[in-house]
């Protein structure tokens, strides 16, 4: 399994770009980076994209995949819980601002097919087993575990803040994609906006590590440019005390599972 990070920030800038990773060119998970960092080339070969929740961060780019589908003739398919899909139907695809892409440009080959997830239903998707879980935030929101046909597995938390432990129970990834947005001072509005600090980052850690008996590598994103060294030095403080192995991470990070 090859990770490209695409976006791993929460705010777009020249340097930084908003929510999104791609599984092995095939399979995209969120979609706020994910037109503006891939050649037509590349997202041609984008067959499905997993959608964590509704916040515009994390669905803007479907519309531009959308679009651009609407001219190669090519479908890509978006898997979401109803919500989310709700939303980006009502909100972003709905004929006012992008046209409805779903039967755009023909009713038998549209630029985007939706499917529905429910949460802890695994699916086959491409040829990946994918598990949401619902996770903590300020709207419905889930997680993904994601396994390939080699067995190869990581888990995405989407936007996601304190209180993951029932999750913790049902996933075992050897990799795991989380949010940090905000530095510990800002702990007290985090877990309201439904984000993590360093600090409470270290608590799900602890409860992971108690559940599974080992903490897989972990990168993080969603990550807020303006604090971001902070982050950096605040994670560092507890990484080595837990023998944990965390990067923060950055446009163009590649993983290999």
């Amino acid at each position: 399994m090859e990770l490209r990070i695409l976006g791993a920030h929460n705010v777009e800038s020249r340097d930084t770009r908003l929510s999104s990773l791609l599984i092995d060119g095939v399979l995209a998970v969120d979609a706020g980076g994910l037109t503006s960092t891939l050649s037509l080339e590349e997202q041609a070969g984008v067959k499905a994209i997993l959608l964590s929740h509704y916040h515009y961060d994390h669905i803007r780019d479907v519309a531009a995949i959308g679009l651009n589908n609407s001219y190669s003739l090519a479908t890509t398919c978006v898997y979401a819980s109803a919500d989310t899909l709700d939303v980006l139907s009502r909100h972003l695809i709905n004929g006012v601002l992008y046209p409805r892409f779903v039967d755009t440009p023909f009713p038998d080959r549209p630029a985007l097919r939706l499917f529905p997830l429910e949460p802890y239903g695994a699916e086959d998707i491409e040829g990946y087993r994918v598990l949401p879980l619902p996770v903590p935030h300020s709207v419905p929101a889930v997680g993904f575990e994601i396994r390939s046909p080699d067995g190869k597995s990581l888990f995405y938390g989407g936007d996601s803040g304190p209180g993951c432990a029932s999750v913790w129970q049902k996933v075992s990834p050897q990799l795991m994609v989380l949010d940090v947005t905000m530095p510990n001072m800002l702990e007290d509005y985090a877990p309201r906006a439904g984000h993590l600090t360093p600090r409470l980052l270290a608590e799900e850690l602890e409860q992971f590590a108690r559940a599974k008996g080992y903490l897989p590598r972990i990168v993080l994103v969603h990550l807020s440019p303006y604090y971001e060294e902070r982050i950096r030095e605040e994670v560092a403080e507890f990484a080595e005390r837990l023998g944990a192995s965390i990067t923060l991470g950055w446009e163009g990070m590649g993983v290999e599972l």
